[in-house]
């Protein structure tokens, strides 16, 4: 399973960015999908996640301002991110369960990272 993703940037206090993940693969079902991000000096941290078939995340840590969706036809998560602070300035990954649904096994992966930085 590969993740990518894309729509990181920079974005002025106050301003908008969305967050998109593909996750390609011909082998797995993607089930929970989640959003990640760890600024400088920080800890990784969650951010949100929403499980396969669900319009509403399991978690929302910042759910006044960011929105985590998903398509599962596309395997594809987004994170609308709104009203955006400096502090949230880091880099955003995208994280994804994989498996077979015949199978309990399921395998963790991520993408690279994506840089958002939201200047004062």
């Amino acid at each position: 399973v590969q993740l990518v993703e894309s729509g990181g940037g920079l974005v002025q206090f106050g301003g908008s960015l969305r967050l998109s993940c593909t996750a390609s693969t011909t082998m797995f079902t993607i089930y929970n999908m989640a959003w990640y991000r760890q600024a400088p000096g920080n800890p990784r941290e969650l951010v949100a996640s929403i499980s396969r078939g669900s319009s509403t995340p399991d978690v929302d840590s910042a759910k006044d301002r960011f929105t985590i969706s998903r398509d599962d036809a596309k395997n594809t998560v987004y994170l609308q991110m709104n009203s955006l602070k400096p502090e949230d300035t880091a880099v955003y990954y995208c994280f994804a369960e994989a498996g077979n649904s015949d199978d309990y096994r399921r395998f963790r992966y991520w993408g690279q990272g994506t840089q958002v930085t939201v200047s004062s």
